[in-house]
Formats: structure tokens, sequence, C-alpha cells
């Protein structure tokens, strides 16, 4: 089994990766041409962003490929993996597939929840045009992602299906200190709904390691899907994402976005609406320490008319860590009565963090609403010294403070992912590792954020009548 540094990836891993699996031919030919490009193109191709751009933190030198990784699950993780296994879910530990946990009746229903490399032999046609569709000169990470994928996850939702329960996709790095490339794709056809909850692991060793990730997205006409992905790889450890999601007529697509680990966090996101009333709602929630970096670049391309696009970025920030969020807004020719908002905001708790926003606007039509916005403030000490007045300490009253600038963001999020973000942000700053067991501090935080979701329930109804 070849072992090589990024560093000095070549086609010789390439192939045996392809032949390993038995990959057809075309798709043998695709990883050889995006490698080519990966070699030739820089680590951003925008020269806006070059001179923010942290992915030099990534250091190829130390990132490892293989076509196989360890399989055996880390301890942290036990407990969390038993309780995904008692719900449809597929667990990836490294480049490896641990299991997948779907019912007769959804497998009946037609709902797929597969590896890529199963997808590959059962549904070859319609895998092939996905992979193919992305395009590998867009971006350096996206070429070497079709390149060099050792693992990858595949949902495929049939016509007129409603998945009621969450379909889990719960991923881990190996514990052998080698990087894992994912390629995932999740495929919604027309009048269907589902929850999917995507959760990111990494175990602690002393060598850098990467999670990179290539996701396709497909939600057919008056279809809608609600995504949560949730980061909390340990800190040594790299986390990149290049996402596009392509909407139809009427399609809907919610998703939260939760950055909590990992040393840098790469993420390209890309929407496209391409069939009229087509809509995204994108919540983006940051919360680093130490010396993190993340990076987002989050683009919303309007191609239909009376198209809808809200992306909302937030990100905390304490010690020396530090954000980047890069937005744009396109409104194209055939997209009038489109309507659009793009906003970055960042709260710094110490000196030393950092925050950057870069939205933009590119309208080539007339009659729409696009607006944008981007703010960043150190922590308001008038605040502080109020809430103090009233016996609270400072990490106290900072966690009010943050509390309440999410709250906005809170509001358009269901109680269960609202409990998961405020119990990850409790642990991270209370310094403890980084998982959602439901543990007793889960379970009241859930009871709360149900509660408090309730309550809004009846006091609306409470004002209809009156």
């Amino acid at each position: 089994m070849q072992k090589l540094a990024l560093s000095s990836i070549e086609n010789s891993l390439i192939d045996e990766i392809s032949d390993s699996r038995n990959e057809p031919n075309w798709l043998k030919e695709h990883r050889r041409d995006s490698l080519g490009i990966y070699h030739e193109l820089p680590q951003e191709v925008s020269p806006l962003y070059n001179k923010y751009t942290d992915a030099k933190k990534m250091n190829p030198e130390q990132v490892s490929l293989s076509i196989n990784t360890n399989s055996g699950i880390p301890e942290f993780l036990k407990k969390r993996i038993e309780e995904v296994k008692n719900q449809t879910s597929i667990i990836q530990i490294g480049s490896n597939i641990d299991s997948v946990n779907i019912s007769e009746n959804l497998i009946s229903s037609g709902l797929i929840v597969s590896s890529i490399n199963d997808a590959l032999k059962n549904n070859n046609e319609l895998v092939e045009k996905i992979i193919k569709s992305a395009n590998s000169k867009e971006d350096k990470y996206t070429a070497l992602n079709n390149a060099a994928f050792n693992s990858g996850l595949f949902i495929f939702i049939p016509k007129n299906l409603i998945v009621k329960e969450p379909i889990h996709l719960l991923s881990c790095l190996s514990d052998d200190g080698i990087s894992t490339i994912s390629r995932n794709l999740i495929i919604a056809e027309d009048n269907t709904k589902a929850t999917i909850v995507q959760e990111l692991y990494s175990p602690k060793i002393n060598t850098q390691q990467a999670y990179l990730e290539l996701l396709n997205t497909s939600v057919g006409a008056n279809s809608n899907l609600d995504i949560t992905t949730l980061q909390m790889m340990e800190q040594n450890s790299v986390n990149f994402s290049t996402r596009r999601t392509d909407l139809s007529q009427d399609a809907k697509i919610n998703w939260y976005l939760g950055l909590f680990g990992a040393m840098l966090s790469r993420y390209r996101i890309d929407y496209h609406l391409n069939g009229t009333g087509a809509s995204v709602n994108d919540s983006e929630v940051i919360f680093g320490n130490n010396d993190q970096s993340f990076d987002l670049n989050t683009i919303v391309n309007h191609n239909k008319e009376s198209t809808e696009g809200k992306v909302v970025e937030k990100s905390i920030l304490k010690d020396i860590s530090k954000s980047l969020f890069k937005g744009m807004i396109r409104i194209n020719e055939n997209a009038a009565h489109s309507n659009s908002f793009l906003s970055g905001r960042s709260i710094l708790l110490d000196k030393g963090a950092k925050s950057d926003a870069i939205p933009g606007l590119e309208i080539l039509t007339n009659d729409v609403k696009a607006t944008h916005s981007a703010s960043v403030a150190q922590i308001d000490e008038e605040q502080i010294f109020y809430l103090g007045s009233r016996c609270l300490s400072r990490a106290e009253a900072e966690r009010i403070i943050i509390e309440g600038f999410l709250e906005p963001l809170s509001r358009t999020m269901s109680y269960q992912v609202r409990a998961w973000i405020a119990y990850l942000i409790e642990s991270k700053w209370e310094g403890k590792e980084l998982s959602i067991n439901n543990d007793e501090q889960l379970k009241a935080l859930v009871e709360v954020e149900e509660t408090r979701y309730n309550e809004h329930a009846e006091i609306e109804q409470h004002y209809k009548y009156r």
C-alpha cells in the first residue's frame, strides 16, 4: 500500500486508488486530468483573496494520503457512534465505511445510503454526470478532490419520498495520521423532504491530518432539504470543504453550518438557483480560539426569476483566532424579481483576534432586491460593566452577550440545532472535548430550546386571536 505526502502526490497513487476500487475508465481519466490541474493552480484563483488566505497553514509535507486507512473507532467517539447506529446513518472512519444503518421500510421506499464506491457500481450514469459537473479549473482543492478522493458518501432520495427521521452522516479521521479525501453526493428528486445531519471529528494525534471534502447536492422541484454540518475536529487537523448545491423550481434548502474545530477550516460554498421560485437559507456560526483560522467563501447564483437567497454568517473569536468571510450575490440576466441578502458579522473577545469581511454584489438585471452588510467589533465594555454590576463575572457576561449576538440567527434553526450549537459553544468555553454525546447537559439544553420554541408558537397564536 503506497503512502505519499501531499507535496509529492503523483499519478501512481491516483492509479492505485482507482485500481483498488475497480473504477471505470472514465473516472481514472477524470482523476488524472484533475491531478494535472491541481499541480498548475495557485492556492487561490482570485487575486483579491490571495493576500487574505491561510491555506498555506496546511503543510503538504505532513499531510499524507493512501488508498486505505485504519478502521478502528477512536475511544472518545464510541458512545456517539452507538447512538447514531440506532438511527438512519452512515459512519465513515478514515477512508472506510464502518456501517450503514437504514430500516427495511426506507430501503423498500427507494432511499439509498451508501458509499461512493457502491454508488459507482449501482448508479454509474448518475454518479458520472455529477462528478464530471465539478469543474476542477475553478479551484485548486476542487481539482485535488476530483483527483485523489479515497472515500465518499452517497445519499439518494427518490421522488415523492418524505423521510421523517434525520439521516446522519458521521465522519471521523483515522488514528494512523492518514488524511481522508471524501467525494460526497446528496441527491433529492422532485417532491421530497428530508433532514440531514453531518458530524465531522478527528482523533488527537501529533501529525497534521486533513479531512478534504467535495460535496455536490442536487435538490429537485418542490423539494425541501434541511442540512446541518457540525465540524468538531481537533485543532491539529485541517478541514477543507468545497460544496455546490443546485436547486430546481420551487426547491428549498436550509443549511446550518457550525465550525468549532480544526486549525484551519476553508469552506467554498456555491448555491445555484436554477429554477423559478428556488430559495436558499444559509446560516453559518463560527467559534474560534487559540490560533484557529476560518475561511468561508459563500456564493449565491440567481439564475432564474423570483428566486430568494439569504446568507448570514456570525463569528465569535477569542485569543488570536481569525475569520475571513467572502460573500457574493450574483443575479444573472434571467433572474428578475429575485431577492437576496448577505451578511457577515464578527465579535472579537480578545484584542489579538481578527476578522475580515469582503461582501460583493453582481447585478445583471433590473427589478431585484439585493443587499449586503458586514461588521466587526470588539466586545462592548459598557455591556460587560453593566452585567458585572449585576454580580456576573466577566466570563458569564461574555457568554450572555454572545447568546444575544447569536439570538437572531438562532430563531431560524430548529430547537435541536440550537441546542447542539449552544452545547458545543459551552463545551469549547469550558475546554471540554467537542462532540454531541447525549449527556445530561445536552438533554437539558434540548428541553429548554424545545420549550422556547413552543412558547413562541403559543404567543403567536395568542396575538392572532387578539
